[in-house]
């Protein structure tokens, strides 16, 4: 087609730019949907260990709850697009769903590949044409229309819907391109920074014990001894420091902190049970299991290996017997079990970030269009938004009712 014929551009072919292209061609707006990539829809053949963690088993306001004051933005998109209808959309195309213990829906085959290609089958039948392998350069407004320069050619169009993601994993090609051509445009950008990323210390025992998962932790962030940011879930020890969806929950308050050197997150091993609990099972156990090893009376929930390193860092030896344990012993273990503090280095960055916290200022978009209030037909949807929320399907949820509503606003 001739520049002059399209209707409709959507630059980034992820899961908000896949969605809102095929929702604006099926309302009859010629469109056409640039990526820079060679395939589309990178991130979505990524995300959730490759399986796709589609979204969340809540309702409306349960996402908007989980994204904190900003969620109140995603009021018209999810009502545009509810979770329940998220689903649908894929169980039409042949996507049978599951949801696991944590909330979580993911396809039935575990498979992210059957999501992305139920998108690109309804691309398809939408009339919308994907060019892939064609970066976009500039992005500008001439004579009241929009001119998307490309590695290949110039287009024109009166509408532009911009879902070029954030800087999150930027190996899958999202590389903060949007944010330099919306601030041309005048929009003002909330400073990026990596959300969602594993945690990095030097504490040598941890790096000891990688590969050790624990499924049921509390974690607490704290900045000398004010709490910014608490979490429980599933806790995994690695070579580089500590991961797992209850750090990677957590992460977006260290790595928007001034100094991240200063903070340590505090694991609390048994969120079940009260210090008091624990000290009176202690004492129990020092004395109806006395010939045995400490280490092998602790809670049965808690890896050997991290019970013979918990009692190290209680200045206990490993081979220390459950017989005739001290008050003081008992508290020193207490608080290794319930209130462990690790010093903090920092985060693994935007190479393992799984969203990008930051991005266009949410009160320069119309909530109810996702239309730019400073630059008429120009549309943002997906992560390029100062949107981030919690792991577990909440952030791809923003991205499929975002584009949907943008392909429904164009």
């Amino acid at each position: 087609m001739s520049n002059a014929e399209w209707n409709v551009i959507v630059i980034g072919a992820g899961a908000a730019g896949l969605i809102a292209a095929l929702r604006a061609a099926e309302r009859g707006r010629r469109v056409l949907l640039l990526e820079k990539n060679r395939k589309a829809g990178v991130k979505i053949l990524m995300s959730g260990g490759t399986r796709c963690n589609i979204t969340q088993a809540t309702d409306n306001r349960g996402i908007v709850e989980a994204f904190g004051p900003p969620g109140k933005f995603l009021h018209s998109a999810l009502a545009a697009l509810s979770v329940e209808a998220t689903v649908e959309l894929f169980e039409v195309e042949g996507v049978a769903t599951k949801v696991e213990e944590t909330g979580k829906i993911f396809p039935v085959s575990n498979k992210a590949n059957d999501v992305l290609q139920a998108l690109l089958r309804r691309l398809d039948r939408s009339g919308a044409v994907l060019a892939l392998g064609e970066a976009v350069t500039e992005l500008g407004v001439h004579e009241g229309r929009f001119r998307v320069e490309t590695s290949q050619r110039v287009l024109s169009a009166g509408r532009v819907i911009l879902t070029t993601g954030g800087q999150s994993y930027p190996a899958s090609g999202t590389t903060g391109d949007g944010y330099r051509w919306i601030s041309a445009l005048g929009h003002t950008i909330v400073p990026p920074r990596p959300a969602l990323t594993p945690l990095l210390t030097r504490a040598v025992w941890v790096q000891e014990l990688r590969g050790v998962t624990l499924p049921d932790v509390r974690v607490r962030i704290i900045d000398r001894q004010a709490e910014l940011a608490s979490r429980r879930g599933s806790l995994l020890f690695a070579h580089f420091g500590l991961s797992g969806p209850v750090i990677l929950d957590v992460s977006r308050v260290v790595s928007g902190h001034p100094k991240p050197q200063t903070l340590e997150v505090e694991i609390d091993f048994l969120p079940e049970t009260t210090v008091q609990q624990v000290g009176d099972e202690l004492r129990r156990q020092s004395v109806v299991s006395g010939k045995k090893l400490l280490a092998a009376v602790l809670p049965a929930q808690l890896p050997r290996r991290l019970c013979e390193t918990l009692l190290v860092l209680a200045d206990l030896p490993r081979d220390r017997k459950a017989a005739a344990l001290a008050k003081e012993e008992r508290n020193r273990l207490v608080s290794v079990l319930k209130a462990l503090r690790i010093a903090i280095d920092g985060t693994l960055g935007f190479g393992k970030a799984e969203v990008t916290a930051g991005g266009v200022a949410l009160e320069e978009v119309d909530s109810r269009t996702v239309q730019s209030k400073l630059v008429p037909g120009l549309f943002l949807a997906g992560e390029i938004l100062d949107l981030d929320g919690p792991i577990g399907g909440y952030n791809f949820q923003a991205a499929w009712s975002t584009g949907w509503l943008a392909g429904s606003s164009v």
